[in-house]
């Protein structure tokens, strides 16, 4: 296939990488000059590591080096068979972009977008052919990242679904089907790792280092939810969570944090500017989390509850199947586990009871429990 990336930044020249290997001819359009020398250059210098440590031949790297090209006009994407859009996220940009490239490729091109956030229809919207025109969501960076969610909007047709499907499959990558709803799969279901940690800071519970070695030492999570807004920038992971928030008609689940708003305002945003909810600076010391194990028990067992509630209602929303939730957190946010199959290990009843105490305690909405929660407790059933 020809592939066309619009796009030379990070996540462009990521999914060029992902295709090329994969033994496509991809084809990446910027309009900044500086930004295609740079993806270039980037691509040059980390296929120099790879071969370094012999994960590739040096032909083998210079094979796949050779299949991607960069351009500065649109018009050169003709001949695509498949183009992903990975811009900016604005939905103006985006409508003109697709707008443009539908008068461009063949009938038969797939236009995708890359977006994390925007919805999949609106985007679509701006083209003659929206049946055409489907999200193709990677995780960054692309190339080390499994998951890709693929997200058919109301318009698109079933062919270009099971085309786009069989396509990233075919990169080897890890697909997920989901309905085109805010979030998407990962960045709505894993909102109460990052939301229910900071309400349980605000609320004077316990402080970030024991709340991030409760979900790693009990629940075995690779980084805790402090750590990894650090890591995603605090200003990034606020957005997200204030997307979402708006575009689920402010839902009080999504609620954002004004912690995390008053640390992205400050531009305390992590580990980018070495100071975010932890010091990064050389001989910056963290601070020591409390030993107290039953502290640490529930606070785990409140943001897991949270989770797993959060998944459930995907499902009852038929936003994307139980079995593509759980590979969806497993390899989108390297969960150490899927969050379905861990309430099946528990029982649906352990989640609920903490849910219900929590919701009669504050009388928020925030913490009320999924219809198919209750439901998979009343009837002892699984999820799998």
């Amino acid at each position: 296939m020809n592939i066309g990336i619009i796009g030379a930044g990070s996540m462009g020249s990521g999914i060029a990488q992902v295709a090329a290997t994969a033994g496509e001819e991809v084809m990446v359009f910027d309009t900044n000059a500086t930004a295609i020398e740079k993806a270039g250059a980037s691509l040059n210098k980390v296929f120099t590591r790879l071969v370094e440590k012999q994960k590739y031949t040096q032909q083998e790297a210079d094979d796949i080096l050779g299949r991607i090209s960069f351009v500065d006009s649109m018009e050169l994407l003709e001949n695509s068979d498949l183009v992903i859009e990975a811009i900016i996220e604005n939905l103006e940009i985006k409508q003109t972009v697709f707008s443009k490239l539908e008068t461009i490729v063949s009938d038969k091109c797939i236009l995708a977008s890359n977006t994390s956030s925007l919805s999949i229809a609106s985007i679509s919207s701006a083209c003659k052919h929206p049946e055409r025109v489907i999200g193709i969501h990677f995780f960054n960076p692309a190339p080390l990242m499994k998951l890709v969610e693929i997200i058919p909007s109301i318009t698109t047709s079933h062919s270009v679904t099971q085309l786009s499907k069989q396509t990233i499959d075919s990169w080897k990558k890890v697909t997920a089907l989901v309905k085109d709803t805010p979030g998407f799969i990962v960045n709505r279901v894993a909102r109460p790792f990052y939301g229910e940690a900071l309400r349980i800071y605000e609320e004077g519970i316990a402080d970030f280092a024991t709340i991030d070695a409760a979900m790693k030492e009990i629940g075995g999570f690779r980084m805790g939810p402090f750590e990894l807004m650090d890591y995603i920038g605090n200003d990034v992971n606020y957005t997200v969570t204030e997307t979402v928030f708006t575009s689920f008609y402010f839902d009080p689940r999504y609620k954002p944090s004004f912690t995390q708003k008053r640390f992205s305002e400050a531009g305390l945003l992590g580990r980018k500017t070495g100071k975010g909810f932890y010091e990064y600076s050389e001989n910056a010391s963290r601070p020591k989390p409390s030993e107290d194990e039953e502290l640490k028990r529930h606070i785990f067992d409140r943001i897991l509850a949270m989770l797993i509630n959060e998944a459930a209602d995907a499902v009852f929303w038929q936003v994307a199947s139980a079995e593509d939730i759980d590979l969806a957190m497993r390899f989108g946010t390297n969960y150490p586990k899927g969050l379905l199959a861990w309430c099946d290990e528990i029982g649906a009843n352990k989640p609920l009871s903490l849910l219900e105490n929590l919701y009669q305690t504050y009388g928020e909405d925030r913490y009320r429990p999924s219809s198919l929660l209750r439901k998979m407790a009343k009837e002892n059933a699984s999820f799998f």
